[in-house]
């Protein structure tokens, strides 16, 4: 699975994708993401695994604690999969009205 791939499927989920909101505003750590969610401390901590496995997220030891933030670069390139993927749609919608435009006249 390609990294766009997975990024995509980690951000079908609910939590995961609070948590990259969470992260696109500021770093934070999991205890901070955890009182502004209504899961687990061990559930953040896992759901960051999986944005991080998916390349969607970076962390940086603090002391004891670690400081998560959000890669832009994987963001811009989850962007711009999704900018594929509705360009495609749109040009396959013309095509469509176009056809049926050539076919009532």
């Amino acid at each position: 699975m390609t990294n766009q791939a997975s990024a995509l499927l980690a951000l079908g989920d609910p939590t995961r994708l609070a948590i990259v909101e969470r992260l696109a505003e500021r770093p934070r750590a999991v205890v901070e993401l955890a009182q502004e969610l209504p899961v687990s401390r061990p559930a953040v901590s896992q759901h960051l695994r999986v944005l991080k496995d998916a390349g969607l997220v970076v962390d940086q030891p603090v002391g004891n604690r670690r400081i998560y933030r959000v890669d832009p670069e994987a963001l811009a390139a989850v962007r711009d999969q999704l900018d594929r993927f509705w360009s495609t749609a749109l040009a396959a919608y013309k095509d469509t009205v176009e056809q049926q435009s050539r076919e009532e006249r």
